[in-house]
């Protein structure tokens, strides 16, 4: 070969790896991200949460979720678990990064068992492949996590403590702020949420059924000593938009019909207005980008033993239009067993669902309508938290 030739064939692969990086960097950026949060600690077994006799590491997982098609982009081991509601992640408003909490850890006396853990990792999800960026300790029993718009504040609900844990943001920099105290250890703080201007936040207490308000200014969060009242066990909450929350209240695990509530964010003061019912144990809520409709995880039994009289070999992914206050009921698809949380796509024409026995997740298009199955992604360890960066 020529010292010419050569030097023109150098040209070209450079220029092709040129081309190649420039369009991975155009699919990176115009891709729908979605990060789980996988728990290697704990199986189901007829009906019962056990820890595995194997465990497997807890995991990050970076996946792409654009138009429907779930594709694995990358993991990194990291605190997670199916202890507490599914919003286990956030992910800042850039998508620079996300949050991810571990409830619980394996006993170090007694690794057969699992005891509160409090940890909160930020994860660097520009990277390739993603990596921990910092741990930092919030409250026992750190569960349900948020960030609010503006990315500056971050709060994180410690069902094992009776807390909120408050966080100010700088970049990719978390530092600690204090804790706010709702009640006992048992009160149960399992979720918190920042309205739409972020002047308000609203956390879920499945321990004595109780949302309680916060106020929000700056870096200074406060107890409001004000608290709705939904239904039994308020668990998950998501609030989207500047006219309503959605909250799930997962009752009693007694085999009854649980439901649903509305949370009117505009009344003075916020209330709750409406209650529906929607079956066994609504695990997760998720109200789509667009406003319209609230899309729920409903466990239906699937996680109880088979001789149950309650128990059923599916879960159910369901959906409801809201208008104005009122919730109505729009279609509904089978899933598996003891599934967690799911997330809609931006344009709120995809949804995707988790499933802790199954290892996988299930993504379904949506078209007003019906669902309709559009892929699914088998899992190395059970998912257990979801959340895309949100509007």
């Amino acid at each position: 070969m020529t010292a010419a030739l050569r030097k023109r064939t150098r040209r070209a692969a450079c220029a092709l790896i040129s081309t190649s990086l420039a369009g991975l960097a155009n699919f990176a950026a115009h891709a729908e991200i979605v990060v789980t949060a996988n728990d290697g600690k704990m199986v189901l077994e007829n009906g019962s949460a056990v820890v595995r006799k194997q465990p497997l590491p807890d995991t990050v997982s970076v996946i792409d979720f654009t138009d429907g098609a779930l594709k694995l982009l990358g993991e990194v081991p990291a605190p997670a678990s199916v202890v507490g509601p599914p919003p286990s992640v956030a992910i800042a408003p850039h998508g620079a990064f996300a949050l991810v909490t571990g409830a619980m850890k394996l006993d170090p006396a007694d690794p057969t068992k699992t005891v509160p853990h409090d940890k909160l990792s930020v994860i660097d999800l520009k990277s390739t492949p993603p990596k921990v960026l910092a741990t930092l300790q919030a409250g026992a029993g750190a569960a349900g996590v948020s960030i609010n718009r503006a990315g500056t504040l971050a709060l994180v609900a410690n069902r094992s403590e009776g807390t909120v844990s408050v966080f100010t943001i700088s970049g990719r920099t978390l530092a600690p702020v204090g804790k706010i105290q709702l009640g006992d250890a048992k009160s149960g703080p399992s979720h918190a949420v920042f309205s739409h201007d972020g002047a308000t936040a609203l956390v879920t207490r499945d321990g004595d059924s109780k949302i309680s308000l916060l106020t929000v200014d700056g870096s200074k969060v406060e107890y409001a000593k004000r608290d709705l009242s939904a239904g039994i066990r308020p668990y998950d909450i998501d609030v989207t938009g500047s006219a309503a929350a959605i909250v799930g209240n997962v009752g009693a695990s007694s085999g009854d019909n649980d439901s649903i509530s509305l949370i009117d964010m505009t009344a003075k003061p916020i209330r709750v207005v409406t209650t529906v019912t929607v079956g066994q144990t609504p695990e997760a809520v998720k109200m789509s980008p667009d406003g319209n409709y609230v899309a729920v995880t409903v466990m239906n039994g699937s996680n109880k033993p088979s001789a149950s009289p309650f128990f059923n070999d599916f879960g159910l992914l369901k959906v409801y239009k809201i208008s104005g206050t009122d919730l109505t009921p729009v279609t509904e698809a089978k899933i598996g067993h003891w599934c967690q949380g799911m997330v809609w796509s931006k344009d709120s024409k995809y949804v995707v669902a988790q499933c802790m026995v199954e290892n996988e997740l299930i993504a379904f298009s949506f078209d007003g309508k019906a669902l309709n199955k559009t892929s699914t992604l088998k899992m190395q360890v059970s998912p257990a938290g979801i959340r895309t960066a949100e509007p």
